[in-house]
């Protein structure tokens, strides 16, 4: 090792003297030595003529840097040297050096080059102590030496002189004319630049790539399954089990006995037992549901927290002995209870009750039920910051017409029917519009002349009347009186002479039909010729239902009429044919409780309501067209708009439905403007108006406007509130129909009167 050393400092290397002697040529006959520019000039000398031995790095082929000095002028050396060194080579002989190690002598040089190929300890990996530090300056900022010529020093404690900086023209013209110009980088602790090689370039490539910086790593080698994912039973020994194994030993059983012995007198605890006295010990844990605002939870949140809301402090009413104005009157316990549906609307939560001691008070019942509500309010509460909208209410309300804009319609009442002594249920107009009759729980069945509020006749039932309806065909003079299980057809024998003749030899004369009814219709619906007392009252065919009849509609052409029957299972809604005087049961299997059935204006279909949804069926094809979607508790009636486009749906959930049958199975509108169960809706036949009657006592006049165009929504627009009748046991306005000519409403209530409004 000695000799390789000694070698090595010895002789240089005849090219890298030839690269220096050049450079220094090039600085010496630089044209910035002719502008008289002495800098330049020191700068050289003081490289090149302040020692005789210059230190430098050259690279090997591992790339590690090796120091070598070089000597400063060839001419200088002395024969005594090289006499040395030509004495030091000749005394190794071939036979001193192994196979490994060898003395290159190159041609026209004094120097001689020793290469080792020895492999040494580090040469396949990397290793601290090869890390090429040519500045020892460390981790500070270069530019420090921004106003010096040196940049650091070397390890021999000499300046590293800066290199000579180009302008920008110089920098273009070597980047034409130097190919290596895009893969030269500057050294920043030296100030070189060096020179990439392919090797650099394709590791920098592959680390920007996200690849493994090493060329020769596969990512994609083969999986070798070193161990076995099945567990082998593979026993150390395989020497036989003596004898003595299979014999119990009688230290264990000791052992044992011992230990059975201290668990029955409690001496000892099983694992279970021990598990359980921990938890017990434990006890129950208890969580903030927030921590303080300076956790790490409350840190992370983006907005800041909000206080949790507190509750109102208790008032007189709260108390256990409140004074005598705050309990509750007969009057405010009646209110209370009509608002079980909708607590919110109370103005307590409580009733307020009176004890002699706070002894007495009773343990409240629903405690644990509002503390965890509470509990569970202040959990799922999102507490951020929300800034508040300042919007005025004007922005919130739709702009819709004015009601002057709209006219006419009804705003004021102009007669009252008296006569009934019972609630009017239903009412129906003559379609000319002369005529009005009535079917009231006292039953009878009341016509009334429109003009001058007159009773002209009254025909007494058997049962109470709960519908009646006018034949809509005005060459016919027929009205269908639902009285019970009977279904009357009674001619009023009012108006036109002629009319009324022609209708008696219409319903005196039973056609004579080839069909054989069923067992299942014969049950259900009988048609019968009225009695000779009944005919009298004008009463002229009688038709027998196996069940209370709670509706009649009728057809618009007068020749068809059907009637419900809520309690008749599948056999509800009857479709009755009244020039053939017979009947058809239109379904096989019920879809629910049938309510309300309606006739389509225009087309033949039927309108078939059930408690929550209603169904439209093809009566020709005999198929179900569409079924819509109510999300009510409870239907009580239904109206159909004169064009056939629209139905309004009444309910006993106080909402009314307006339903766009061409855009979807859903409301359009949802309209909620009665305080109790809406009982009847209607639609004018000229006019865009639509009427609702409730339990509130209140008749609601609006504009309804149906628009040709398929693009545009219908326009509704609240008019008029109509409140004249009287509420009687929480029953108000039972049923509202239009006048088939002018805009005016008729009104029947619970308190036995008929209102006209114009």
């Amino acid at each position: 090792m000695l000799r390789k050393n000694v070698l090595k400092r010895d002789f240089v290397d005849d090219k890298t003297k030839q690269t220096k002697n050049d450079f220094v040529d090039v600085l010496q006959n630089s044209p910035e030595e002719s502008d008289g520019d002495s800098s330049d000039e020191e700068l050289v000398e003081e490289n090149f003529s302040s020692d005789e031995s210059e230190l430098e790095f050259e690279s090997d082929d591992d790339g590690n840097y090796v120091r070598k000095e070089v000597i400063a002028d060839e001419n200088e050396t002395s024969d005594v040297e090289a006499s040395e060194k030509s004495d030091d080579i000749e005394d190794y002989s071939d036979d001193d050096l192994s196979d490994s190690d060898k003395i290159i002598n190159k041609p026209d040089s004094t120097e001689i080059e020793y290469i080792s190929e020895r492999n040494d300890e580090y040469n396949n990996s990397d290793t601290s102590d090869e890390e090429d530090i040519r500045n020892t300056l460390g981790n500070i900022p270069m530019h420090w030496y921004d106003e010096y010529k040196h940049i650091g020093y070397d390890w021999n404690a000499k300046q590293i002189q800066k290199p000579v900086k180009g302008d920008q023209i110089d920098d273009f013209l070597r980047k034409i004319e130097d190919p290596n110009f895009w893969r030269t980088v500057k050294d920043p602790q030296t100030g070189q630049e060096v020179v990439l090689t392919e090797d650099d370039i394709g590791l920098i490539r592959r680390i920007n790539s996200g690849r493994v910086p090493d060329s020769q790593f596969n990512e994609y080698q083969p999986w070798v399954d070193w161990f076995t994912s099945e567990v082998e039973k593979m026993p150390i020994t395989n020497v036989p089990d003596h004898k003595r194994s299979f014999l119990p030993s009688v230290s264990e059983k000791k052992k044992i006995g011992k230990m059975v012995h201290a668990l029955k007198m409690g001496w000892m605890k099983s694992m279970d037992d021990i598990k359980k006295d921990k938890l017990l010990k434990r006890g129950p844990k208890f969580y903030m549901l927030w921590e303080t605002d300076t956790s790490r939870e409350d840190m992370r949140r983006i907005h800041d927290p909000v206080s949790a809301p507190k509750r109102d402090l208790p008032g007189h009413a709260e108390s256990y002995n409140p004074p005598a104005e705050y309990l509750f009157d007969d009057k405010e316990m009646k209110e209370w209870n009509k608002m079980s549906d909708e607590p919110h609307k109370r103005k307590l939560h409580f009733l307020p009750q009176k004890h002699k001691s706070l002894r007495e008070v009773p343990a409240y019942s629903r405690y644990l039920r509002e503390r965890f509500l509470r509990c569970l309010d202040l959990y799922l509460c999102p507490r951020a910051k929300r800034m508040k909208l300042n919007i005025d209410a004007e922005y919130l309300i739709p702009k819709l017409p004015s009601p002057k804009d709209l006219q006419p319609f009804p705003t004021l009442e102009s007669l009252v029917y008296h006569g009934h002594t019972d609630l009017v249920r239903s009412i129906s107009i003559e379609p000319k519009g002369e005529y009005i009759v009535s079917g009231s729980d006292d039953k009878t069945v009341k016509i009334w002349e429109v003009a001058t509020a007159r009773c002209i006749r009254t025909i007494e039932t058997e049962d109470v009347v709960r519908c009646v309806a006018w034949c809509p065909n005005p060459k016919l003079s027929i009205i269908a009186i639902a009285s019970g299980q009977r279904l009357l057809l009674v001619n009023p024998k009012v108006g036109d002479k002629f009319l009324t003749k022609k209708t008696d030899d219409l319903l005196s004369e039973s056609p004579k039909s080839d069909q054989l009814e069923t067992d299942r219709i014969k049950t259900a619906v009988q048609w019968e010729t009225a009695e000779k007392h009944e005919q009298i009252k004008g009463v002229r065919v009688v038709i027998k239902h196996f069940k209370v009849i709670r509706q009649v509609t009728w057809h618009g052409r007068g020749d068809y009429f059907a009637t419900v029957m809520p309690e008749g299972a599948n056999r509800s809604a009857l479709i009755h044919q009244l020039s053939k005087r017979r009947s058809q049961i239109p379904f096989s299997k019920s879809k629910g409780l049938v309510q309300y059935v309606l006739f389509h204006p225009i087309k033949p279909c039927l309108f078939v309501a059930t408690q929550h949804n209603i169904r439209i069926y093809d009566l020709v094809k005999q198929e179900l067209i569409k079924k819509l979607i109510t999300n009510s508790k409870w239907i009580s009636g239904m109206a159909i708009h004169p064009k056939g486009d629209n139905l309004l749906v009444s309910t006993y959930d106080k909402k009314m439905l307006w339903f766009d049958l061409d855009l979807s199975t859903k409301p359009y509108q949802t309209m909620r403007l009665h305080k109790s169960a809406v009982r009847s809706v209607a639609y004018h036949l000229r006019y865009p108006l639509f009427a609702s009657a409730s339990d509130d006592s209140s008749v609601i006049v609006s504009h309804g406007m149906v628009y040709n165009d398929l693009l545009q929504n219908p326009l509704i627009v609240p008019l008029k509130k109509l409140e004249t009748h009287e509420q009687r046991e929480e029953f108000g306005v039972l049923d509202v129909v239009w006048h088939p000519m002018q805009p005016w409403i008729f009104s029947s209530g619970a308190d036995s009167t008929i209102r006209l409004y114009t």
